[in-house]
């Protein structure tokens, strides 16, 4: 399968969030993630509560038919030890063989040059998707030009931070729903990232994909923040939100730029 990216040009709208979300509810795409150990357990429940279903094993033994029989990869660097870093080219290249779109999230390529190296050679492997802070892209882009190289090649980047952007060959978005709280729990961006590779899934349109995949985890977010008393309650209440979401709930809150 050839995936296309960025191919509709349909303004963003809470019919269409929800369409992709009602889509993953009915196909139940299995998502298989190499992520950090620190965000596997909540990660699967993030997918299993969007109607996905989580595999995650990095055994160079069994990553292969893993993740070419997944409906989608996801790439999480966040605890890049030697384990991950011998799977992660083998599930790249079992996933893209089988025409599986792949996402990689570059998880503090900032903060080290080794895994900043090692980031950039997964660029190479041409990723559908790449998830990352502004401070991850300044370190894996430098310049202006390197982003649009990357984008040129028919990667969709999103960048999440106060305003989430969405950059791709045809179209952009802008997005602006989430809550503080959400800072305040260790892996929420990485299940984000889950979340995001899940629609990929099931839209050829990635940036589409991304775009709507981002709008319901924050929504999702919002609404646990206003229900949680804090972090400690915010985890029960993002999964429900998430699991309960309906198109009323998109239509209320969806912000975009």
């Amino acid at each position: 399968m050839s995936l296309s990216v960025a191919a509709s040009t349909q303004q963003l709208t809470a019919e269409t969030v929800f369409e992709l979300l009602q889509r993953v509810r009915e196909r139940a795409p299995r998502v298989h993630a190499i992520t950090n150990a620190v965000a596997q357990t909540f990660t699967a429940n993030v997918l299993l509560a969007i109607g996905a279903v989580p595999s995650m094993t990095i055994s160079v033994e069994e990553v292969a038919g893993f993740a070419s029989s997944a409906d989608a990869l996801l790439i999480n660097l966040g605890t890049l030890d030697t384990a991950r870093r011998d799977a992660i080219p083998i599930a790249i290249e079992a996933a893209k063989g089988a025409g599986r779109p792949v996402s990689i999230d570059p998880v503090f390529a900032d903060r080290s040059t080794v895994r900043c190296a090692y980031a950039k050679t997964l660029m190479a492997s041409c990723p559908d998707l790449v998830r990352l802070n502004e401070r991850e892209l300044d370190a894996l882009f430098p310049q202006r030009a390197d982003v649009e190289a990357m984008i040129a090649s028919g990667t969709v980047l999103a960048v999440t931070g106060a305003e989430d952007k969405i950059e791709s060959v045809n179209e952009d978005f802008r997005l602006l729903n989430g809550h503080p709280l959400m800072a305040r729990v260790t892996a929420t961006g990485c299940a984000g990232g889950a979340v995001l590779a899940a629609f990929a899934s099931v839209e050829r349109d990635i940036a589409l994909a991304a775009a709507s995949g981002l709008s319901v985890f924050n929504i999702a977010g919002e609404i646990a923040g206003e229900r949680a008393a804090g972090p400690g309650s915010l985890v029960p209440e993002l999964l429900d939100a998430l699991y309960t979401m309906t198109i009323r709930d998109i239509e209320i809150r969806l912000k975009t730029v």
